[in-house]
């Protein structure tokens, strides 16, 4: 009897141990890695929804920008963190869903390394060249390129301007030749002066210029025209079978206790549906999709790592 009960009062003190974190949680302000520089749609989203996040937490939210070698920086560190809750980190499908094949050896594992808390939603992209280029629209500029094999390069930052302008070429049959880049502003800055020719940018970081004459905007990414834009058409009306975008969510690093995980997940809820907070993701183009749950997260996540291992073997592009 007296084992009996020992058993059940140490069982008593682990669910005890195991619950105090998320009782208390946070006391302290919490750090959301962001694995793209100050300035890209990512980075934009983070600063938006971190905000209003740490109010609702009643704490601050601290965005810390950990840019280079195509978002892995930024996820090696958040996955080395301690899982307290107190480092986040909100990430694209570079990290989760593309890097796995870009590169044969990464220094995180984006499944094991992490614990899934919330999808946020997606962002847009759209290919946009400089305005020296004689292309008006899309026909236009494969036109070109298939007169001019080699002649034009295009700006990469990440896995999504990467896998769509590899898409393009495989499926139009063009020459066009990849420069990478560290950062979407450092790309975009590049484009228009004439760096490089091509360039297909997320609405986060590149709206602006989209909506300039600094550079011409020639299609989007997705099946449908943004009503941002909403005289460019989409890709796919050029090139047959094209629709690419990118999703965004929050994570945490591997063994983060579930009550905690569902504690942010819930307060996001609150945060995503606030109409100040959408109206601001609205003017970068972000359309808001949140999980309801970690594990419809999780299985999202396994879910777009697969599709995007098919996106990357039928674009042709090879492991570094």
């Amino acid at each position: 009897m007296r084992l009996h009960f020992a058993r059940l009062l140490a069982t008593g003190l682990l669910f005890a141990a195991a619950a105090a974190p998320a009782q208390d949680y946070p006391n302290q302000p919490i750090t959301m890695i962001v694995p793209f520089a100050a300035g890209s749609g990512t980075d934009a989203v983070a600063r938006i929804v971190g905000q209003k996040l740490g109010e609702r937490l009643k704490q601050p939210i601290v965005i810390d920008n950990k840019a280079g070698a195509s978002a892995q920086i930024g996820a090696a560190a958040a996955a080395k963190a301690k899982p307290d809750g107190y480092t986040l980190f909100m990430t694209t499908n570079t990290s989760h869903s593309a890097n796995p094949s870009l590169f044969q050896k990464l220094p995180y594992d984006p499944i094991k390394d992490f614990t899934p808390i919330a999808r946020v939603g997606e962002l847009p992209f759209a290919l946009v060249v400089n305005p020296s280029l004689p292309a008006k629209n899309m026909r236009e500029l494969l036109a070109y390129a298939k007169a001019n094999p080699g002649k034009l390069s295009y700006a990469t930052p990440n896995s999504t301007s990467l896998v769509a302008s590899e898409t393009i070429k495989r499926i139009a049959g063009v020459d066009v030749v990849g420069v990478p880049y560290k950062s979407s502003p450092q790309a975009m800055t590049d484009l228009v002066s004439g760096q490089v020719q091509m360039y297909v940018a997320d609405f986060g970081s590149g709206l602006t210029m989209m909506k300039s004459d600094k550079v011409r905007t020639l299609g989007v990414t997705t099946a449908k025209a943004s009503p941002l834009l909403p005289n460019v058409p989409p890709i796919g009306e050029s090139v047959p079978g094209f629709d690419l975008t990118s999703w965004n969510g929050i994570f945490g690093p591997a063994g983060l206790p579930p009550a905690v995980a569902d504690r942010i997940n819930r307060e996001l809820q609150v945060v995503l549906a606030d109409q100040d907070v959408q109206q601001k993701l609205a003017a970068l183009g972000f359309q808001v999709w949140p999980s309801k749950t970690p594990d419809e997260f999780a299985k999202y996540v396994d879910d777009q790592l697969k599709h995007w291992t098919t996106l990357i073997k039928q674009a042709g592009v090879r492991a570094e």
